[in-house]
């Protein structure tokens, strides 16, 4: 099967060229109890000014992967729905694109490239756009969904150099995409030290995810050089953070004057 137009690479690729900032919205299938709530209780976002939607989680436990993926389609109508893999199970070829992930942060083989092996095959004859992602998780004294499934010890916030250096080789080794990740529930974002020490280094669009649940906290990860934030968690608590986060994203670039 022929790959779908490169139109999810080609929105990161701007944001990052431009300076505009962008937004998207992580929903884990194993939160969704029912699909048509959540289409009712979101239905204003297909006209909002959200950039993505990742769907994804380390557990997926309900078995509903590929329904929550239709459901979300039919709710964004032109917001492109990424697939953000906890495993090689996770996949639907009626998601637009995938971040194909190698988890460079830590040293489990299964999930630097095991993972990736199996499902490289199903991917390429869904016809996904492909995404390749160099994924670090940056946290400190707390235990994520994500690093228990992971089984690997992510970068500390107080060692930006070592987290610089990683992001370094994933770059020369090909990666084109970054996602930064304090992982989902985390009480502490991404440090903005070490957002910007992988800004400076990396020539290629930065992901940042985890953490965020305030304005405050937005701002500093978009100050600090992420190119899009990835909220999860809060909009589960809230689901009115997300037009709060949404009207500042066009605010703060309104300010860059480039919207």
């Amino acid at each position: 099967m022929l790959s779908r137009q490169k139109k999810v690479s080609k929105l990161l690729k701007f944001l990052h060229s431009s300076g505009k900032k962008g937004i998207a919205w992580l929903i884990d299938p194993d939160k969704i109890a029912d699909s048509k709530t959540m289409t009712d209780t979101f239905s204003w976002v297909r006209k909002s000014n959200l950039d993505l939607i990742l769907v994804g989680g380390s557990q997926l436990e309900r078995g509903n992967f590929e329904e929550v993926v239709i459901a979300l389609k039919e709710l964004a109508e032109d917001i492109p729905v990424v697939i953000f893999p906890g495993s090689q199970c996770q996949l639907t070829h009626h998601a637009d694109a995938i971040l194909f992930l190698s988890l460079i942060s830590g040293r489990n083989p299964e999930f630097l490239i095991g993972q990736q092996v199996t499902a490289a095959p199903i991917i390429q004859e869904m016809g996904l756009e492909v995404l390749p992602t160099g994924y670090l998780l940056i946290n400190e004294h707390e235990m994520t969904s994500v690093q228990y499934i992971s089984q690997t010890t992510p970068i500390p916030n107080s060692k930006p150099k070592l987290a610089r250096a990683t992001a370094l080789a994933g770059q020369l080794l090909g990666m084109k995409f970054f996602f930064l990740d304090a992982g989902s529930g985390s009480k502490v974002p991404v440090s903005s030290e070490v957002i910007c020490e992988v800004r400076e280094c990396i020539k290629h669009p930065l992901i940042v995810g985890g953490g965020i649940d305030s304005i405050e906290k937005l701002k500093v990860a978009f100050m600090a050089g992420a190119d899009l934030l990835v909220l999860g968690n809060s909009i589960e608590k809230d689901p009115n953070f997300l037009v709060e986060a949404l009207e500042f994203k066009s605010e703060i670039n309104r300010s860059l004057h480039i919207d």
